[in-house]
């Protein structure tokens, strides 16, 4: 189960100046990728997590945005990822884009996103999202599936297609800032690239890992 990686190489010279720059060239290379059916969802992420315990727990989210203040995604404010965070805001996202041979892995801190910005994209989601946001107290144990679909029907009878569903006081974003963020590019003979944008003293440095 190996596989020999041919892909082109990824230069500190062709760099942008920060990592946002680069994320956003990498990020529309693995939007154009869905079109051939390469990559299904570029913006799957693997986000990981540890509380106060210290033990790490991973899971797959989805970027709704990024810009230079960080990558944001939404959550129920009671999960087992919420609760981490509570504890410890310090996070890890992974881009896996396989098919072309290329991850990004972002580490930094995180903190939840203005309530207005939760509105925002609250707002913009299906209807049926809407209401499952109510509906499922994420990472709690439920007595059956049909537990949680009456649920689901009960809320659809009190906001009907078409009204409107206020933001759950539990349900909102998060913003990871990012301190270090490494792109990966597969290479021949598992000499892959590796360059690694670090934050310190206010400038971005990039270093060069051994694959």
């Amino acid at each position: 189960m190996r596989r020999q990686y041919r892909a082109a190489g990824l230069t500190e010279a062709e760099l942008a100046a920060d990592p946002y720059g680069q994320f956003a060239r990498w990020f529309a290379d693995a939007v154009r990728a869905t079109g051939g059916g390469a990559i299904t969802e570029p913006n799957a992420m693997v986000l990981s997590t540890a509380g106060a315990d210290g033990v790490p727990t991973s899971r797959t989210v989805l970027l709704k945005g990024y810009d230079q203040r960080g990558f944001v995604f939404f959550s129920n404010y009671g999960s087992s990822k919420a609760r981490d965070l509570a504890a410890n805001p310090r996070a890890s996202l992974l881009f896996p884009w396989h098919p072309i041979a290329r991850q990004v892995i972002v580490g930094g801190t995180v903190e939840r996103v203005s309530a207005e910005e939760t509105a925002a994209y609250f707002h913009s989601r299906p209807h049926g999202s809407q209401l499952g946001a109510w509906a499922s107290e994420q990472s709690r144990v439920v007595g059956s599936r049909g537990e949680l679909e009456a649920r689901y029907a009960e809320l659809a009878t009190r906001w009907p297609e078409g009204t409107h569903v206020p933001v759950p006081p539990s349900w909102g974003g998060y913003r990871l800032e990012a301190l270090s963020v490494e792109f990966w590019q597969g290479r021949e003979n598992r000499l892959h690239d590796r360059l690694r944008y670090v934050r310190g003293d206010g400038r971005w440095v990039v270093e060069r890992l051994a694959p």
